[in-house]
């Protein structure tokens, strides 16, 4: 439950400042009024979990022991104040601690996660909620530390398959850094009593890297300010929109991108679906997780769709970012009548191919990054060696 600084003036006129529990402004006001006192004014106390985000694998854990101990017949309250005990970071101590205190107050799960906003991600508060609203809580959280078990093998994925191609990547910008502010000056002294034009390419190696010897600082400084930038920039809403719009036109990559969208996607709206929310609520929740501001921005007109009474296959054939078997598969669900039969069974079927879809992504960016690190020291090479061909056919001319 929310904890507020308060300052109020009691019956004889003196101010009292105390820290006081409430649920809302009401209820805050009401506990001050019980106790003979007028509220002058209050701050809420944000703890510093306030601020923490839970992480995919740590929602999976705290579901996975939350569903263990509700399907054994412990109570919340009291499968909370397990979970704290329990050897956790500092950050989630404090979570579970508060959300320990808050359903001993009489809060649901729930409503003392939504208290902690954002430290749990809201698919699974709504997840949670639905499940006390069906008496099914055990069962909402083993679906929850599936769904997000599932979530961080795709992320885990993810980042490892794009390990290599970021190290790749550094390697090359130390390797051209090196190069060009270390190495090449060595060779280029032998050019300064060269009597004849040096080449294009040399010439330009050279200004190049005497531009980097003797603006290093003022270079570094200029990357950082333009990485900075960039990062404002995508902060930024249309943007941002446009950005993640063109990732799904790039060659190759955006139709491999689009499955991982679609997998995002159809595992959540499945999990929502499945456990008795609205399909527009699920819809509005779903549309949410995918990372992609320009689908995200198109299930307004779907949603709203979707309330007038349209199949849900024709909204989502409307979607520019979605794989087409998502569609085709919803279709076969409408038609059979078993359209939650049918999300988990595509939930599975997008889960495995957004996996091989990362994989196939990393094996084309890799002999891209080669190429280009192949360019860069044949261009290198090249500047030096001329030069000194130039240099030794005038000598074998005496």
């Amino acid at each position: 439950m929310p904890r507020y600084n308060v300052v109020a003036k009691n019956l004889d006129n003196k101010t009292i400042k105390s820290t006081i529990e409430g649920r809302d402004d009401a209820d805050l006001n009401k506990r001050l009024r019980d106790a003979g006192l007028t509220l002058i004014r209050y701050t809420e106390i944000i703890e510093k979990s306030a601020g923490y985000k839970m992480k995919a694998d740590e929602v999976a854990e705290f579901s996975r022991q939350l569903a263990s101990m509700l399907s054994s017949g412990i109570t919340a309250a009291r499968a909370m104040d397990i979970i704290r005990d329990r050897y956790v970071k500092p950050q989630l101590k404090s979570v579970y601690d508060r959300m320990y205190k808050d359903v001993q107050s009489g809060l649901t799960l729930s409503e003392a996660m939504r208290a902690l906003t954002p430290v749990f991600p809201e698919l699974f508060v709504n997840m949670i909620a639905s499940g006390e609203a069906s008496g099914q809580l055990d069962k909402a959280a083993e679906k929850m530390a599936i769904h997000y078990d599932k979530e961080d093998r795709l992320n885990k994925k993810i980042k490892s398959a794009m390990t290599y191609p970021i190290i790749l990547v550094c390697f090359l910008v130390v390797a051209v850094i090196g190069l060009f502010t270390f190495i090449l000056p060595e060779f280029f002294v032998l050019f300064d009593d060269f009597d004849g034009a040096l080449p294009l390419i040399t010439n330009v190696v050279i200004s190049i890297s005497e531009f980097m010897v003797n603006n290093t600082l003022f270079l570094i400084i200029g990357i950082l300010l333009l990485l900075v930038f960039f990062g404002w920039l995508l902060s930024l809403d249309n943007i941002r929109w446009a950005a993640d719009k063109a990732k799904l036109r790039v060659p190759k990559i955006g139709a491999l991108l689009q499955i991982i969208y679609t997998a995002r996607f159809s595992r959540t709206l499945s999990s929502l679906y499945t456990s008795g929310l609205s399909m527009t609520n699920a819809l509005d929740i779903s549309s949410t997780i995918m990372g992609n501001k320009y689908i995200e921005k198109q299930f307004e007109e779907v949603i709203k769709d979707v309330r007038n009474g349209e199949p849900l296959s024709d909204c989502l054939s409307k979607v520019d970012g979605f794989d087409r078997k998502l569609t085709a598969s919803v279709l076969i669900g409408e038609e059979s009548g078993r359209l939650d039969t049918m999300l988990v069974a595509v939930a599975d079927s997008f889960d495995y191919e957004a996996e091989m879809a990362t994989t196939r992504m990393v094996q084309m960016i890799e002999p891209i990054l080669i190429v280009v690190m192949a360019f860069l020291v044949g261009t290198v090479i090249l500047s030096v060696l001329m030069p000194i061909q130039t240099l030794y056919n005038s000598i074998g001319t005496y």
